[in-house]
């Protein structure tokens, strides 16, 4: 008998989509299954042809889950070395235009056989259970992590009605997470309070940045100049990844800035928009194509500069220090985990900005230690995973009720019971708005085809 724990990660989107939760959870997947001491399989979701138009670049699509996988582990071979030996299954999903976001189609938990059902990682937990009609993850598996990447609720706020939707959401969230999740990891205070969740950064920095940044500090050391260009931020053009703020900042201190020069890299909807207020700058604002941040092109880039409020933790700010770089970027609790090092300036306010952009470049980078190199990397946030998951603890035996006792529990637990009334509750409303994926992407991905729904009173409810 096998006795290797299971671990099936869950996450919102996948490559070559390059957003966070496509990239930070394939290296998680990589980075526990790199001692060989668990199975690990990446459960990441499948699009129709149309809606891999709308969310992958450079006109890449695919035809089958295979040439995606085989996509996938090539990308992470080449960015780490490491030759992946986890499993990658796909759970159907779709596109919505409206939401920017993959929403997953039917019972996603199916994926994983029940003899695997050990550990659930919920990459972005609230995203994933908004829309979740299936079993229930806390009966499926023993023990179910949510590691919250995403601030829902600065976003919101930016829209129209943003206040009113901010306070639904918050209540929504922490309903659906506490249904379905025995623990949460959230990887900055800049996230809403959840249930039973815990603040750590488990997230590390592709390795090739880290050897970027051992070339700069060889340099350093031998005394030459390392870095010979100034100040840059890179970000996917949309207002709210931190444009806005930045181009306030550089708009009201004009003055005060002369002789500042920013490039600024990124693509996005919003990029003609934010290419017209950079020209309207007295200072020097130069903007360009996006590009990928390891790019020898930004090799001697001696200041990142990085204002956002939106983030979380900032990937493109831990590959920066990661680098060798002095990152200036705003005192907010998504950058307390970048505080310890040297080469973080934080501000307050409009002064402190002005201060700390001026005296970075003015600075020079302090060569990172062997010791701040390994507390940005993977590994150590695979420990600090582990540790804040707290493995060693899963249950022996998972949750299970018989269907006649599936909501009246005969347990005397007042939680329990709330609990299950709750996910009752959530099951039922999901019914009327959660979609069932079609027959074609049900084969695509090796799962069933479901039974269309006919009624709510003939259906059995299954968590």
């Amino acid at each position: 008998m096998d006795k290797k724990q299971h671990i099936a990660i869950f996450t919102t989107a996948s490559l070559p989509w390059l957003t966070g939760t496509a990239v930070n959870p394939l290296f998680r997947a990589a980075y526990l299954a790199k001692d060989d001491e668990r199975k690990v399989t990446l459960v990441i979701p499948w699009l129709k042809l149309k809606d891999q138009q709308h969310v992958y670049p450079n006109n890449i699509t695919f035809n089958s889950t295979l040439e995606q996988e085989k996509y996938v582990r090539q990308w992470l071979e080449q960015r780490t070395g490491l030759t992946s030996s986890f499993k990658i299954r796909f759970y159907p999903g779709r596109f919505s235009l409206h939401k920017r976001s993959i929403i997953a189609l039917g019972d996603i938990t199916e994926v994983i056989p029940d003899e695997e059902a050990d550990v659930a990682v919920l990459e972005e937990p609230e995203h994933l259970t908004w829309y979740h009609h299936g079993k229930r993850w806390k009966i499926k598996f023993r023990l179910v992590i949510g590691v919250v990447h995403t601030n829902y609720l600065e976003y919101v706020r930016r829209e129209k009605n943003g206040q009113l939707q901010a306070f639904i959401l918050k209540y929504v969230n922490s309903w659906v997470v506490d249904i379905y999740c025995h623990r949460v990891i959230r990887l900055s205070a800049a996230t809403q309070d959840l249930p039973r969740s815990v603040v750590c950064n488990v997230h590390g920095v592709n390795p090739r940045f880290l050897d970027i940044g051992m070339v700069k500090r060889e340099q350093q050391h031998n005394g030459s100049q390392a870095f010979t260009k100034g100040a840059y931020y890179i970000g996917k053009m949309v207002w709210s990844k931190g444009y806005k703020e930045l181009l306030k900042l550089l708009q009201d201190n004009q003055k005060e800035l002369i002789g500042l020069e920013v490039d600024l890299y990124g693509s996005g909807e919003d990029s003609d928009q934010i290419e017209e207020a950079a020209n309207k700058l007295d200072i020097t604002v130069r903007v360009h194509p996006g590009r990928d941040h390891g790019d020898p092109l930004f090799h001697d880039y001696k200041v990142f500069v990085n204002p956002s409020t939106t983030d979380v933790v900032c990937t493109t700010t831990a590959e920066a220090l990661a680098m060798g770089k002095i990152v200036v970027c705003a005192n907010h609790p998504s950058n307390d985990f970048f505080k310890q090092f040297p080469n973080c300036r934080t501000y307050d306010d409009d002064k402190g900005f002005i201060k700390e952009t001026f005296k970075a470049l003015q600075d020079e980078p302090s060569p990172l230690t062997d010791a701040q190199m390994y507390e940005l990397s993977w590994e150590a946030a695979t420990e600090r995973f582990l540790k804040s998951a707290q493995l060693e603890n899963v249950p022996v035996k998972k949750l299970t009720k018989s269907p006649s006792k599936l909501f009246t529990s005969t347990s005397l637990n007042l939680t329990r019971n709330l609990e299950d009334a709750s996910a009752l509750v959530h099951y039922v409303g999901t019914g009327f708005f959660s979609r069932l994926p079609d027959e074609e992407q049900c084969k695509e991905v090796g799962l069933s085809v479901p039974v269309k729904r006919q009624s709510y009173s003939s259906r059995k409810w299954a968590f």
